[in-house]
């Protein structure tokens, strides 16, 4: 695990990483990384994990596990070495939805029967709206789970920042006044500003007189998060524990017994393994934004698998108000089945075109050229590309995937053009520049070829096409 609980990539300096079983190059998630990898890896049916500031959730998501962390103060931490009184957790991994079920029960100390209620999903649009994935990967596989099943409702929609910023004034006050950042970040940004702020405050309080006089030799990451803790000022302290309590009832409010969040457990993709340090730090920061919403209200949380797209694990966390830890592991095992029979057929099929606008339809059509170019018609890719561009020119995936056909079909200027386009929207677009140094290769621009492969070396380091391509580049030269 990380030290002191703290990180959530799961990269520890001192012991060694543990081994992402789904993705082996690639971050298992932390603080709590050891035991989901021991469950991913299929060791053992389920394992015990801290979560105080989204510890049990990201490795869940990394690894493609379900992940509970239960209401704040419902289950014992008798025996856990504290980081934030006000955050900790005792939480769990599996595999299997019976499993988490039972073992939750165990640890909740809850009778085997309780109140049937019925359900609704509240969909957190404006997050979704960040999110990486497509809706038809997320959110639709879960409305279109729950249709066939009796005792739910219709689901609701919410914009879950405006509704917090409406209801935890205190959170005002630590806004970023900012034009060019979004509502929806602005106000889980200011979330998550006063999350960190009760971790640090309350490491600090626990553990500075033990640092200072052992001096322990900790990893870059930890020591990073263990050096702001000591160093932090105490300031607005009655405010901060202010707004925790406010937030939960907000929730409580909003959720009351039968309602559940549904929000995405992570914006992005795990990093890859070793990526640079602002790279780390901004998955950090982002991932926070979203575990800052159950960690702050205290309420409880699960994270379930849905698959993967292009290649990376997918997933999505309920949340249920304070308390009603019970009745969201009942939800869970009730629609399980359900939701996994829907992201198989996802998986097997193209989007279904969506009326609230063109982003939707750019996306069906991106998928229809995915599935000419895996059947080698390039013509066809190309035209299906073309046609998401009109609709929304500022995706660089598009470009890039249409540059893809272009060197298929031979049409290396073309191929430059798109991939330039695709770098100019998105500087970290990895398959951008090697395809453009594919192209240029191709058009015997060598020196312009080595440099678009460098800079692919530079966002991931053990790319085997960039190694192979540098090679055989310098030969040329």
């Amino acid at each position: 695990m990380g030290e002191f609980g703290f990180g959530i990539t799961g990269e520890t300096a001192n012991y060694g990483t543990p081994t992402n079983p789904i993705l082996p190059f690639h971050i298992p998630g932390g603080s709590s990384c050891g035991s989901s990898v021991a469950v991913a890896a299929k060791l053992v049916d389920f394992s015990l994990g801290i979560d105080t500031t989204g510890c049990i959730r990201i490795p869940a998501s990394s690894c493609g596990l379900l992940g509970f962390r239960p209401s704040h103060g419902v289950i014992s931490t008798v025996g856990v070495l504290i980081n934030s009184k006000s955050l900790d957790t005792v939480g769990l991994f599996a595999r299997d939805p019976s499993v988490l079920n039972r073992v939750g029960h165990v640890l909740l100390q809850a009778s085997t029967l309780a109140p049937r209620r019925v359900k609704h999903f509240i969909i957190a649009d404006d997050c979704f709206q960040l999110s990486r994935i497509p809706k038809y990967k997320t959110v639709d596989v879960l409305c279109k789970a729950v249709q066939s099943l009796s005792g739910y409702q219709p689901p609701n929609h919410v914009n879950i920042a405006q509704y917090i910023a409406s209801k935890v004034p205190c959170l005002m006050d630590f806004n970023e006044k900012s034009r060019n950042m979004k509502p929806v970040i602005a106000t889980l940004k200011a979330l998550a500003t006063v999350m960190l702020y009760i971790q640090r405050y309350e490491f600090k309080t626990n553990h500075k007189e033990w640092i200072n006089s052992v001096k322990p030799k900790l990893g870059p990451g930890s020591s990073a998060h263990v050096r702001a803790a000591l160093n932090m000022t105490h300031e607005n302290n009655k405010a901060i524990y202010k707004i925790r309590t406010e937030l939960r009832v907000a929730l409580h409010n909003l959720l009351k017994d039968e309602g559940i969040l549904v929000i995405p457990t992570a914006f992005d993709f795990p990093l890859k393994l070793n990526s640079k340090k602002s790279h780390s730090l901004e998955y950090e920061d982002r991932s926070f934004l979203l575990s800052s919403i159950a960690g702050m209200s205290g309420c409880c949380q699960v994270t379930i698998p849905l698959g993967v797209h292009d290649g990376y694990p997918v997933s999505l966390s309920l949340i249920a108000a304070h308390g009603a830890d019970k009745f969201l592991l009942d939800t869970i095992l009730d629609i399980y089945s359900s939701i996994q029979k829907q992201v198989s057929i996802a998986s097997n099929s193209l989007p279904s075109p969506d009326t609230s606008g063109d982003m939707d339809a750019s996306e069906l059509l991106k998928e229809k050229g995915n599935a000419a170019y895996k059947g080698r018609q390039w013509n066809k890719a190309v035209n299906y590309y073309s046609e998401s561009i009109k609709l929304n020119n500022t995706n660089a995936t598009y470009y890039s995937n249409r540059a893809a056909a272009f060197l298929e079909l031979g049409c290396f200027q073309q191929a430059e053009v798109d991939c330039s386009q695709a770098i100019f929207l998105d500087k970290k677009n990895v398959k951008a520049f090697l395809r453009r140094g594919t192209a240029r290769e191709s058009l015997m621009f060598y020196k312009e070829a080595a440099q678009d492969f460098k800079h692919a070396l530079v966002l991931e380091p053990q790319n085997k096409v960039a190694v192979a391509a540098e090679k055989r580049l310098k030969k040329l030269s």
